[in-house]
């Protein structure tokens, strides 16, 4: 059973990548072409229920004409690679239920802060950024004034807030295996072994604190009484926050990926979001290292819940 159950988590998340790469596609449709007075005009067809629907792109060129064919046949294989999935999840007994009305409430609240999220987070990994620069990368992939790879952690956590706000993703156990995910994404592009528990010494800058290697099955076994744990639900998901971190479990990216793995739960349990805010950066930063150094973790536990818990 439990080989099933993995089996349709693994599925979900491969359905939940194929879902955020398509949100990622500037149009979803047929390119077409239209004269009008002599000059082509290029449009994108689609049919929306029984209507025909046919928005406007630009003027015509090959170069756009051929990035529009190329964007509509990327978006029917990740449409046929969900239709696939799909059905082996229906060949699995799995059921696509209604969420409860406060995770669907809270992934609305997280979706309209996502940009703000986005935002604070790059501040606490340094990222030279301003908001409208976030704003802009967010939304179009690029922007003048920063590095590329400020741009690149940028969309890559873009990329990782739209995995676990997938409908299908926050109905997955807020696990190793989800974790491990979220780092691959936050680190995609700077290592080959993104995702992956880490297997070299590391230093942490500001702090004597010098993390063991993790060990898989100890960092399983962690989590797993983290999340079984009698304590209330915010205090489980602030732990899995700060043991992610303090573990360093990945090369890199672990602020990163522990941030978005406890708003997972978070979230899965309709109680609002966790983001360190840009004005409570420095303050967080130098309750992190005490923390790593060996001060009392609810501390740093009452920090995060009164001044970095927005509720709903």
């Amino acid at each position: 059973m439990s080989e099933t159950f993995d089996e349709i988590r693994i599925l979900l998340q491969q359905k939940a990548e194929c879902q955020a790469r398509l949100n990622l596609l500037p149009y979803d449709g047929t390119p077409e072409i239209k004269e009008q007075k002599g000059e082509k005009y290029i449009y994108v067809r689609k049919r929306v229920g029984s209507r025909l629907t046919s928005t406007y792109v630009g003027v015509y060129s090959d170069e756009l004409f051929q990035l529009l064919l190329r964007n509509t046949k990327e978006a029917r294989e990740l449409k046929k690679q969900m239709r696939h999935i799909d059905k082996k999840l229906a060949e699995l007994g799995y059921e696509d239920s209604e969420l409860p009305l406060s995770v669907q409430k809270n992934l609305d609240f997280a979706r309209v802060n996502m940009k703000a999220n986005i935002y604070d987070q790059a501040v606490l990994e340094g990222v030279a950024t301003s908001f409208p620069q976030t704003e802009e990368i967010i939304e179009n992939g690029k922007v003048s004034g920063m590095t590329a790879t400020d741009v690149q952690k940028i969309l890559n956590l873009k990329h990782a807030w739209e995995f676990i706000l997938d409908r299908n993703v926050i109905r997955s156990k807020t696990d190793y295996y989800l974790l491990c995910h979220v780092a691959r994404l936050v680190n995609e592009g700077f290592f080959f072994d993104a995702g992956r528990i880490r297997g070299i010494p590391v230093s942490i800058g500001g702090s004597s604190y010098i993390p063991p290697i993790p060990v898989e099955s100890v960092v399983k076994e962690r989590i797993a009484e983290i999340l079984a744990s009698k304590q209330d639900e915010i205090d489980i998901a602030v732990e899995l926050c700060l043991y992610s971190m303090k573990t360093q479990i990945f090369t890199d990216g672990n602020k990163r990926a522990s941030v978005i793995f406890a708003n997972h739960y978070i979230i899965s349990h309709g109680l609002g979001l966790l983001v360190i805010p840009e004005k409570e950066v420095p303050e967080f930063k130098k309750l992190l290292v005490a923390f790593y150094e060996g001060e009392n973790i609810e501390i740093i536990k009452n920090f995060l819940k009164e001044r970095c818990w927005k509720r709903l």
